[in-house]
């Protein structure tokens, strides 16, 4: 999984450079969204990966767990909170109201009909970008934490997201090296995270062979 805000402030110019060369998809994110400066988060739960770069921009959370959002207020992470449906956007949020309208690691937890829907209304809300992180295919997932929410209930490809108008990169190596939460699937599991970060030079390029993708439509 993506490496914590705290420690990327903390690690050594050695790995910066290493992160230049097989970027996570934090750093991914962090290029797609160059040039924004407002953001909505939806879905945005306790620890969105913006943390890292969202004292540049003004975002807003919108999430329907309470617990998350109190988290996520505890750390500063966005300037503004709704607790709330994230299919309700739509009705909350008016069209081109922000520069860009990020879903990382939602549609997923959604059926194909809401996801179908919620990335229209995305995509109405936005200004000039919409970028939706999400596994690549469907990668089965229980409830943890005591989220309902978070359960996988679909499977997103490459292709299909290609046919809405997104860019479509691969992120976080070869799909079969991990599995649920991201957890490496073999022993010892710090050689194989390194590993699965050296195929990223492989499937970046090929997201249908990716374990996440991250997709990007310009407005």
């Amino acid at each position: 999984m993506p490496i914590s805000k705290r420690q990327l402030t903390r690690e050594s110019k050695l790995y910066q450079l290493y992160l230049r060369f097989v970027p996570n998809s934090y750093i991914e994110l962090e290029r797609a969204l160059v040039g924004c400066k407002t953001l909505l988060d939806v879905g945005c739960g306790s620890s969105s990966p913006i943390s890292i770069f969202s004292d540049r921009m003004y975002t807003v959370g919108v999430d329907a767990f309470a617990p998350s959002i109190e988290r996520s207020k505890a750390d500063g992470i966005h300037n503004e909170y709704h607790q709330m449906d994230v299919m309700d956007i739509g009705k909350r949020f008016s069209p081109r109201s922000f520069d860009c309208v990020l879903a990382f690691d939602l549609i997923e937890h959604l059926s194909k009909e809401d996801g179908v829907r919620l990335l229209g209304m995305m995509e109405m809300i936005a200004r000039e970008r919409v970028v939706v992180f999400t596994p690549s295919g469907f990668l089965p997932q229980g409830e943890y934490e005591s989220n309902p929410w978070q359960v996988h209930r679909s499977g997103w490809t490459p292709e299909e997201m290609r046919d809405r108008g997104y860019d479509v990169i691969g992120v976080n190596g070869w799909k079969h090296l991990r599995g649920e939460l991201g957890a490496v699937r073999y022993r010892p599991a710090l050689v194989w995270a390194f590993i699965s970060d050296l195929t990223q030079l492989f499937v970046r390029s090929r997201p249908e062979n990716a374990y996440q993708m991250l997709c990007v439509k310009n407005l």
